[in-house]
């Protein structure tokens, strides 16, 4: 059974904090490659491996890093894995690799790895660390994959297309035709239709969180002694 600590984690980095609903990071990656749900898994997936890797590490070694230099030491320990990920990627998953491009390299320059670092793994033990860095890519993820199908359905009628080809074989059971026949809108697998369905998101994710605010709280009914 989890604890709050762990459900508070997993709901700061699923929702409440999400990397971009809440910190509104990584927002280059997030319109560049999600022209489809299968290039924001393939993203999503190597920025998780990368999260969980870099907060695992930098949490064992915290009272290792001296505090004047812990942001240099904590880029290049992220710098490393995300070049380790990028080799494995070119070599298990070339075509993905080849789809993606410089945007695997770039994930050093992603803001959300380093601030997670620094708020959280160089202060918390490495099972809070790990899971911060499980919660938080999950939710990096999540959003990379909505807005890759809702920006893919909208631009083609097709929900992973080609996930047999890029991530394996085994992925093929994902492919799908949601609208047959579509003539297809093209602003949507463009920069600027990432813009708009990213600004849906964010206002379906604002509506929902006002919905459960609103809800009322339980009314309790008072007790009332009776004397005689």
């Amino acid at each position: 059974m989890f604890s709050d600590t762990y459900r508070k984690i997993a709901l700061d980095g699923l929702w409440n904090n999400n990397i971009v609903f809440s910190q509104n990071l990584a927002l280059c990656p997030l319109l560049a490659v999600t022209g489809t749900a299968t290039n924001g898994l393939g993203m999503g997936l190597a920025t998780l491996a990368v999260i969980i890797a870099s907060n695992g590490l930098i949490s064992l070694a915290r009272h290792l890093i001296p505090n004047e230099i812990r942001i240099p030491i904590f880029v290049l320990l992220i710098a490393a894995l995300v070049t380790l990920v990028d080799i494995l990627m070119n070599a298990y998953a070339h075509e993905l690799y080849k789809v993606l491009g410089l945007f695997i390299a770039l994930i050093v320059t992603n803001c959300a790895l380093l601030g997670r670092a620094e708020a959280f793994a160089s202060k918390q033990p490495v099972k809070l660390a790990l899971w911060d860095g499980l919660m938080m890519g999950l939710g990096f993820t999540g959003v990379l994959v909505a807005l890759g199908a809702v920006r893919e359905i909208a631009a083609n009628g097709t929900l992973f297309a080609h996930a047999s080809v890029l991530l394996g074989e085994s992925f093929t059971f994902l492919e799908m035709t949601v609208i047959p026949h579509y003539q297809g809108f093209l602003l949507m697998a463009l920069p600027p239709g990432g813009f708009i369905m990213l600004a849906f998101l964010i206002v379906g994710k604002r509506l929902i969180d006002q919905k459960l605010a609103a809800k009322p709280a339980e009314v309790s009914v008072p007790v009332v002694a009776v004397t005689e």
